[in-house]
């Protein structure tokens, strides 16, 4: 684990180190033989934000076997990297292999007994959280700006999306629940209107892509290259009226913590001051158009209604930065002690292990990541998938600084929502699973410009 990641050939281009033509000639052609990789990559993207989608509205009735539709793209992807002698091999890789294995043992014999469900929730590590290092290998810094595109052109149709979700009631279609369920997707809001949850499962799919998109868009405005500058701009407006029509803080938050990426950013290249100061400008004329226009004016009074209640309840920015970040991650591991020394096994605390653990039924996940990894793993398993991940996450944002200096932004921006996400994201939950593993590996990949 202590390895630097960037000597395992994970966060450096694999020609960097090859001086002759007959190697270069070589890689060329293994760079040929990655498009069907590439291809099935994004499958994966496609499934994870559409996945939603076929359990609501296209086959809800294939809404349970829906929920793991990427697994056997998960499984493909390693089988032929490892076939091709390209899945790389680093101690993160072989922690998170044996971290699945052990733990489906401990469950079944020292936890709560469910083969099916330590497979499942063994899963995560045996089969996506690999799917990091692979997407890094197989894309290029040129595959995650086409990616970043696609995010661009995907803006406005999931505004239309989340704008008719969020004046809709919970009956309408466009709201349907999982497997078509008639009580509605959307989740607690404000004002009598819900958190729209766009083509997701849930409404935190909706949020973790409006924040990668907005990497992308700060990124493209400060670089400017080859991008459409209408595309771009429709897609900023649609971020900026995603934040109120979405109800989410988590989405405001995470906007404001890629503005400071980019501020340090131009502190460090000067040269991207006056295109971040016409994101500003424009910006700000945005919002001045958009609070006039009633749909907008409606969507942040929710916007703010919820803003305030659960700053009351939490106690105000001090309470959710000290209380759900910094204190629940100190106060999980303070608390390991108070956990079954093994856990009470892997899969424990995921939808699946509510649904099929004897007396499970009804009971409450804990929303603190830290915590329900000790819960799963036990103190010994839980500390040493924290450490990794704090190792992984540290690790990158190194090597993105790194690159920043150099002259590549792209990591840096993408880092901004993706040291956080690697740090603590919910593992257990399949879209926010997904993201972690896109996010990862688009950062990978784009350390490594040609």
């Amino acid at each position: 684990m202590g390895n630097d990641i960037a000597s395992s050939g994970i966060l450096k281009h694999p020609v960097g180190n090859v001086w002759d033509q007959g190697a270069r000639l070589l890689y060329n052609t293994e760079v040929s033989s990655n498009s069907l990789l590439k291809r099935v990559v994004w499958a994966y993207i496609l499934l994870l934000i559409f996945e939603g989608a076929l359990r609501k509205w296209i086959l809800p009735e294939l809404a349970t076997p829906l929920l793991i539709v990427r697994d056997p793209l998960a499984l493909w992807l390693l089988f032929k990297t490892w076939e091709r002698g390209q899945l790389p091999a680093n101690n993160y890789l072989t922690t998170m292999v044996l971290v699945g294995v052990l733990g489906i043992f401990t469950a079944a014999f020292l936890g709560h007994g469910s083969l099916a469900v330590a497979i499942y929730g063994a899963r995560v590590y045996l089969l996506h959280l690999p799917l990091i290092f692979v997407v890094g290998r197989v894309f290029t810094y040129q595959d995650v700006v086409l990616v970043g595109k696609f995010l661009l052109w995907l803006a406005v149709p999931m505004t239309v999306l989340i704008t008719l979700q969020f004046y809709s009631p919970q009956s309408a279609w466009v709201n349907r629940g999982v497997g078509g369920d008639l009580e509605g997707a959307g989740f607690g809001g404000a004002l009598g209107f819900f958190r729209p949850p766009g083509t997701f499962s849930f409404t935190n799919g909706n949020t973790l892509y409006y924040s990668l998109l907005g990497c992308f868009v700060l990124y493209f405005w400060m670089e400017r290259r080859d991008i459409s500058r209408i595309l771009l701009i429709c897609a900023s407006v649609c971020l900026i009226a995603a934040i109120p029509l979405s109800i989410s803080r988590g989405l405001f938050f995470q906007a404001g913590v890629t503005v400071i990426f980019a501020l340090f950013a131009i502190s460090h290249r000067p040269k991207f001051f006056k295109q971040f100061l016409g994101i500003m400008i424009g910006g700000t004329f945005t919002l001045l158009f958009l609070s006039n226009v009633e749909l907008f004016q409606t969507a942040t009074e929710a916007f703010s209604a919820r803003y305030e209640s659960a700053n009351t309840t939490e106690g105000g920015l001090q309470g959710v930065l000290g209380d759900r970040y910094i204190g629940g991650m100190v106060n999980s591991v303070a608390g390991s002690t108070d956990f079954p020394f093994w856990g009470y096994g892997i899969g424990f605390g995921s939808n699946v292990g509510l649904m099929l653990l004897p007396g499970m039924q009804g009971a409450r996940i804990s929303d603190q990541e830290w915590e329900r990894i000790i819960i799963e793993l036990g103190t010994i398993m839980g500390l040493i998938v924290i450490f990794l991940r704090i190792n992984l996450s540290i690790k990158i944002a190194v090597a993105s600084y790194k690159s920043l200096v150099q002259g590549n932004l792209l990591p840096w921006m993408i880092l901004s929502l993706g040291f956080l996400n690697i740090l603590q994201a919910q593992w257990a939950q399949p879209t926010s699973l997904g993201f972690s593993v896109l996010i990862g590996g688009l950062m990978i990949a784009a350390l490594r410009r040609g």
